[in-house]
């Protein structure tokens, strides 16, 4: 059978556990109140297996073979797993809500996929699970709606939040301790039209590990950025999107920062990562604790470096620069389009242009890009129409990969991904230029030769490392 043709909705999946697909080496195809069909990695002794499932799923079971590359591909590709499981899985889908451990279970599966968020969504006639691994959403379990209220109220409790309450949004939080893995996990409940919905977000944990030279910058975009940092005072800012690891470059710019010597001081909602040696404030908007307020009393805690999780408002934004105004260093994210949108957004807040121009040290724009999967990219000729029509290449490219799909990457064709970025390092010509209010930079910034993102981007393709699909939005960011 060609590998293609095997196909399995997200209701057929949860016939068998990830554990009992791969140890049997099975794959779904149709199921009613009395019979499974399935096929069967054509290797498998099938009279031995067709005799354990009639047992184990109390069903008439047929089965049909296969090839055992189709079968690696539909088990790698609908049992997504860290690795193939030797032993009965921990949970099977909808006949374990009612367990005490489904809920701490779903979060150690979406850890060890390296999943970045769960979504726990009610429909008219279904709920189901979905995980966001490499950017990407993917559904993971169909429950019925008689089984949603009570995973709903599972994890409200391991929240401490009000589970007779079902007409307001909620936030809460779960610490999750179990053998070697420790970390956080922000909940936020809100009421949609067919019930509550669930997003759980799995935050970093211990940053001692995160490596401010893995993360993608270009080898003259780092030394910018860095002496940005190691200045005594200023303001750095990184822009980008929800999702494009600002928090990640953070807290790699602080681990390079914290010593002994300095005082180093956070505000942050929530507190994703933990690092020995800052002092970490959570934001509680609920009882006056904002950004603004924070920044305050941060003032009065004799401080070196300050890091600031968003700038939100106006209010934040002048605390900011009154912070880099007297001798401190202060980090903080903005949402912008580029890096140098950054300006005119503050200027916009309110900050005068005459007290930016003295305070920014660098501005940063950010984004990540999956990685293809190095086992099985496929080149192919370069068809310069696939460019976005606006878009006139950097330099030539006569072939490109594209994403195919394999086992190492759970047949998504990529593995990993990889931030892009644009970093601007306001010397006194640009600081001039925000001074007067000039805000059209990008033929200075092209003297200058600083690569943009789409720059960034672009080089990553030429390269092989990722695909024209994934660059293809950075590409309408070319000065």
């Amino acid at each position: 059978m060609n590998t293609h043709e095997i196909n399995v909705t997200t209701e057929l999946r949860q016939v068998l556990s990830t554990s009992q697909a791969w140890h049997y080496r099975i794959i779904p195809q149709d199921a009613d109140s009395e019979h499974l069909r399935f096929l069967i990695d054509e290797g498998q002794d099938i009279e031995a297996v067709q005799e354990e499932l009639n047992m184990l799923l109390g069903k008439l079971i047929e089965l049909e073979k296969a090839s055992s590359s189709a079968i690696e591909r539909a088990l790698s590709q609908y049992y997504l797993t860290e690795q193939k499981p030797q032993h009965e899985t921990r949970y099977r889908a909808e006949a374990a809500v009612d367990s005490d451990d489904f809920v701490l279970d779903l979060i150690e599966e979406a850890k060890s996929l390296k999943s970045s968020d769960i979504h726990v969504e009610r429909y008219e006639e279904r709920g189901r699970i979905r995980m966001r691994v490499d950017g990407k959403l993917t559904e993971r379990l169909i429950l019925s709606k008689e089984a949603y209220p009570a995973l709903i109220n599972k994890i409200k409790i391991l929240a401490n939040l009000d589970i007779a309450e079902k007409r307001l949004p909620q936030d809460g939080r779960i610490f999750f301790k179990k053998t070697n893995k420790k970390f956080d996990i922000r909940v936020s409940v809100v009421p949609t039209l067919h019930g509550e919905k669930v997003v759980m977000r799995l935050l970093g944990g211990d940053a001692s590990q995160v490596n401010i030279q893995a993360l993608g910058f270009e080898k003259e975009a780092l030394e910018n950025y860095l002496e940005g940092i190691q200045r005594p005072h200023g303001l750095v800012l990184i822009s980008g999107p929800t999702g494009s690891g600002k928090t990640t470059t953070l807290y790699a710019s602080l681990k390079l920062l914290n010593e002994a010597s300095r005082n180093i001081l956070t505000i942050e909602d929530p507190i994703e990562y933990t690092l020995e040696g800052i002092n970490q404030v959570q934001l509680r908007e609920n009882i006056g604790l904002d950004f603004g307020k924070a920044l305050r009393t941060f003032l009065r805690q004799d401080p070196d470096v300050i890091m600031v999780g968003e700038i939100r408002d106006t209010d934040t934004a002048n605390m900011a620069i009154r912070a880099a105004l007297t001798g401190h260093l202060v980090l903080s994210t903005i949402h912008t389009n580029s890096a140098w949108g950054t300006v005119a957004r503050l200027i916009d807040m309110g900050v005068p242009a005459y007290l930016l121009s003295g305070t920014l040290n660098v501005t940063v724009a950010q984004r990540l890009v999956r990685l293809l999967c190095p086992h099985c990219k496929e080149e192919t000729v370069m068809d310069t129409r696939l460019y976005p029509k606006s878009f006139h290449p950097f330099t030539l490219v006569e072939s490109h990969y594209m994403p195919k799909g394999c086992p190492h990457c759970f047949y998504t064709g990529y593995q990993g991904r990889k931030a892009v970025y644009e970093v601007i390092p306001i010397d006194e010509q640009l600081a001039e230029l925000i001074r007067e209010g000039r805000l059209e930079a990008d033929k200075i910034l092209k003297e200058k030769k600083i690569n943009g993102l789409a720059e960034s981007a672009f080089s990553l393709f030429k390269e092989g490392l990722t695909s024209l699909e994934e660059i293809y939005p950075m590409l309408f960011y070319a000065r």
